[in-house]
């Protein structure tokens, strides 16, 4: 063969496999699934979606979650019954911020990832490509928790309408060892306006029909089988939550009760009676006090 067709060959090989490296590319599954319990999805600049292991997953336990004892038993019946085999539902958790609706879900992973539960964190921008993930992980044991965290969408967002036809739409048939969950700060995950109200209609005898608007505002959070409220804390609740923060610090007694004026003028200060807001005010009085 001729050498200058050769080194042109050569030449061409090489530009088709740099084309190819930046073409998107079929999810692939992670080499080891026994890398950690909990995943996160990720698109790469290039098109590519990959599932990385989360090295160091957040410790939450159960037992150190107060004050949403309802909300406890609810998700952790239902992630129960996931494991088990048993019928479970989608999961949508809303309120007040910081009120431990994430928090809730990290510590069912860790009761139940002994069992074989795992969870996936997808970011909203990327929801568009759950078909790709629960295919990837349709025919493994393990127990799929698709985790997404303070979702919300504006008008005309593209993972609004994957995330609906997922939950209860699509012509494929449920994948058994896949659940959602979702945390948001908005029950219906879209904006309200007051303009919305219009589309009411009413029959003769006075009764009121939401309009088409409404009605598609709420359609997706409806698809969620469960749906768990959280509300804000009263002082007492909020001076309870960091009693217990307090004391996993290695606070004395005594202490976390002298700690209760500071922790009251924090949340003030704050503007908010959260746990979040009482885990932090803990964390900056168990350093100030120099516990471990």
């Amino acid at each position: 063969m001729n050498p200058q067709f050769e080194r042109l060959l050569e030449r061409a090989e090489h530009l088709i496999a740099r084309i190819e490296s930046i073409l998107p590319q079929p999810l692939a599954a992670p080499a080891d699934w026994s890398a950690s319990i909990a995943w996160r999805y990720r698109r790469r600049s290039t098109g590519h979606g990959t599932l990385e292991p989360v090295r160091h997953v957040a410790a939450m336990a159960l037992d150190s979650l107060k004050e949403i004892d309802v909300q406890k038993e609810k998700i952790e019946r239902n992630t129960r019954q996931f494991v088990e085999g048993k019928p479970a539902n989608n999961v949508l958790l809303t309120g007040a911020r910081g009120t431990g609706k994430s928090s809730l879900i990290r510590a069912c992973l860790q009761a139940y990832a002994p069992q074989g539960l795992r969870l996936i964190e997808v970011d909203k921008a990327e929801l568009t490509d759950l078909p790709d993930i629960i295919e990837v992980v349709a025919n493994r044991p393990e127990k799929f928790i698709i985790f997404s965290d303070d979702l919300s969408f504006d008008e005309g967002e593209p993972g609004y309408k994957a995330l609906k036809s997922i939950l209860d739409g699509s012509i494929a048939a449920s994948t058994p060892n896949v659940l959602i969950y979702a945390t948001s700060n908005r029950r219906h995950l879209l904006p309200e306006y007051m303009k919305d109200n219009l589309s009411y209609t009413h029959t003769d005898d006075g009764e009121v029909h939401p309009g088409e608007v409404i009605e598609e505002k709420i359609s997706l959070s409806e698809r969620f089988g469960l749906w768990v409220s959280f509300y804000p804390f009263s002082q007492n609740e909020y001076l309870a939550i960091v009693a217990q923060w307090l004391s996993s610090f290695g606070v004395d007694a005594k202490a976390v009760e002298a700690a209760r004026p500071e922790a009251l003028v924090w949340a003030l200060e704050r503007g908010s009676r959260s746990g979040r807001v009482a885990y932090q005010f803990a964390r900056d009085y168990a350093g100030r006090a120099g516990a471990a």
